[in-house]
This record gives C-alpha cells, sequence and structure tokens, in this order.
C-alpha cells in the first residue's frame, strides 16, 4: 500500500495546511528550520505523491548533508541566497550558489545540503515527489543512533579518535 489506509471519513480541514505562510525562527545550533507539509501534516496527501516544506535560514544557517530516501527534491529559492550540492555516487560534488527566484533539484536518495552563506535570512520552499519523502541526516544518523553505533566503527570510518566521536556524539545527542 502507498501510504496510509483511506479514512472512512473526511473534511476540507484534511486538505489544507497554513503552516508554510510565515517564517519559523532560526535560533538553533544550525540556524535553521524545516517546516514540512507531508501526509502527517496534510491527511489529504495520502497516496497523491506530493508533499512541501519550507526551510528558514538565519545567516550562516545550515540544511545539513542528508538524504530522503522515498523522494526527489526541488527548491525554490523564496528570498536570500543559499549554496547548495549534492553528492553523486560517484563521490562527485555538485554544487552552486542560487539566488531568488531560481529553483535546484536534488535526485532521490543522494546526499545533499543547503546553507545560507548571506548576511541576511534565506528562505525556501522544497517540493517532493512523495506524500511522504523521508528525512536522514547523516551526522544525526551516524551519531545519535539508538542504540548507539559503535564507537569502533564512527573512529575507524571517519579516521578519529574516540575522544572525537564521544564529543561529536555529545554535540549531536547521541549515548556514548
Amino acid at each position: 500500500m502507498n501510504g496510509f489506509a483511506c479514512k472512512a471519513s473526511f473534511s476540507p480541514s484534511d486538505f489544507f495546511f497554513a503552516g508554510l505562510a510565515m517564517p519559523m525562527p532560526t535560533n538553533n545550533m544550525l540556524g535553521s528550520t524545516v517546516t514540512p507539509a507531508n501526509v502527517m501534516q496534510i491527511p489529504g496527501l495520502n497516496t497523491l505523491g506530493v508533499s512541501m516544506a519550507r526551510i528558514d535560514f538565519g545567516p550562516g544557517g545550515l540544511n545539513p548533508p542528508h538524504t530522503h530516501p522515498r523522494a526527489t527534491e526541488i527548491i525554490f529559492v523564496l528570498y536570500g541566497e543559499l549554496d547548495v550540492g549534492f553528492i553523486t555516487t560517484a563521490n562527485v560534488l555538485v554544487s552552486m550558489t542560487i539566488k531568488q527566484g531560481d529553483v535546484f533539484t536534488f535526485p532521490k536518495g543522494l546526499v545533499h545540503f543547503q546553507i545560507n552563506n548571506g548576511k541576511g535570512p534565506a528562505a525556501a520552499i522544497a517540493a517532493f515527489n512523495s506524500q511522504n519523502p523521508g528525512v536522514q541526516a547523516i551526522a544525526a544518523t551516524l551519531f545519535a543512533a539508538t542504540p548507539p553505533v559503535s564507537d569502533s566503527v564512527l573512529s575507524k570510518a571517519f579516521q578519529i579518535s574516540y575522544q572525537e566521536v564521544d564529543e561529536i556524539k555529545s554535540k549531536l545527542g547521541g549515548k556514548r
């Protein structure tokens, strides 16, 4: 089944969401906030294969490297300027700077990111070809998993010390 079981009854509110209209605060560790508009917020999207999100960035704000296992993403810059990129399966970085009115696409399943290197705020609207694209943030996935990924795995994979692994885990809320 593609999505959730259909509801026995529905209302117009199942097809509405006002959450993308206003900027969200960016005063957090990454300086960015993602506001999803997917099947969890809009039940009427169930099985329709589309969703959106708003990403707000403070100056220097980062939407960290992540993937969407079930969707391709296309973003439209509302205002500001973003450095964006994705890494191909051949480990080639495809990146550029995009500004207000520009569009950039991230292929399904590839690691990608956006960062605001400008002096002012920036915002973008993302669209996905899935009602539930999923998201897997690379750093949090590896360093804040439950149960935790072994320090020996992380140390060897990233060629860092156990102490550095613990430092990263403590910053991301992972268990040591």
